[in-house]
């Protein structure tokens, strides 16, 4: 009895010793989150103002917002995932659904292995790879060759994504509809897609917040633009690449500009973020 207790007492001090060490790591990531907040408004609160989202960057000395910025940012992020997320989509459902027999078993293999490459790669990387492989033919940047540097970083995190949530539906779902004689095209289209949907399309949320604030693969494809343009084949103007060049000027209103820059973007990453902690949240609350 006694070493029944004592055990107890062990667990409980293991388990508190868990707690306190979780809620610690807890804290100091939200310390240095409301940290990096708190610095980035404080830098730029002074062109905080309507300004920011109805004027251009301005040139040196003058006042100026970043509309033409957020505009191409924007732009570039949501064809970035127009391109990147369908074709995310399609891979992870060959992975999780079709590459079961042998031959294919191999192919799901090393398309997962070269995804796994493709999610560790560094920005720049593929922003140099973009670069060869259409801004140099072209002969000039363009927010289209932005948009397909993006693509490259959304594709690999909609991949795994994809077929992580499709591989957590229950076989017996799959089963089931088969026995009913329905085809697998559509067993896939209207019944794993609908039990895995929140999943899915959080991850194309995540890997939005992610792409936003990419600014080595901008500089190496839509590179900027001073002026309102809606042109995808020119260079256009966007907010990563603005903050990087602002904040290098010796221009005080430059400064201040990136400051605020700094402070929307971080506050479109965290909203992004919770909407997919929000959709999670939700789809566990209806599945229990």
């Amino acid at each position: 009895m006694a070493s029944m207790e004592a055990l107890y007492r062990f667990r409980r001090a293991k388990n508190l010793t868990a707690q306190v060490l979780a809620t610690a790591a807890t804290i100091f990531g939200l310390f240095w989150l409301a940290w990096i907040v708190w610095t980035t408004l404080s830098n730029g609160i002074a062109s905080l103002d309507l300004d920011l989202f109805t004027k251009m960057t301005p040139p040196p000395g003058d006042d100026g917002g970043l509309l033409n910025a957020i505009f191409g940012s924007i732009a570039m992020s949501l064809l970035g995932v127009l391109f990147g997320a369908p074709i995310g989509v399609l891979a992870g459902t060959y992975l999780a659904e079709f590459a079961r027999t042998r031959f294919t078993a191999r192919l799901g293999e090393t398309i997962r292995f070269v995804n796994d490459i493709l999610l560790s790669a560094p920005s720049i990387v593929l922003g140099l790879f973009v670069y060869t492989l259409v801004v140099a033919p072209m002969g000039h940047f363009s927010a289209l060759a932005g948009a397909i540097a993006l693509a490259f970083i959304v594709l690999p995190v909609v991949v795994r994504t994809t077929d992580e949530m499709l591989r957590l539906v229950p076989a017996q779902m799959r089963e089931a509809a088969l026995s009913l004689g329905v085809p697998q095209w559509k067993v896939t289209v209207q019944v794993l897609y609908r039990a895995s949907l929140p999943g899915i399309v959080t991850g194309i949320l995540l890997a939005l917040a992610r792409i936003s604030g990419e600014t080595a693969p901008l500089l190496f494809t839509a590179l900027n633009n001073q002026y309102w343009t809606t042109d995808l084949s020119q260079p256009m103007a966007n907010v990563p690449v603005v903050i990087f060049q602002y904040a290098m000027s010796p221009f005080e209103q430059w400064h201040t500009l990136a400051w605020a820059g700094a402070f929307v973007l971080t506050v479109f990453v965290l909203l992004v973020s919770l909407a997919a902690r929000a959709i999670v949240s939700r789809s566990r609350m209806v599945h229990d």
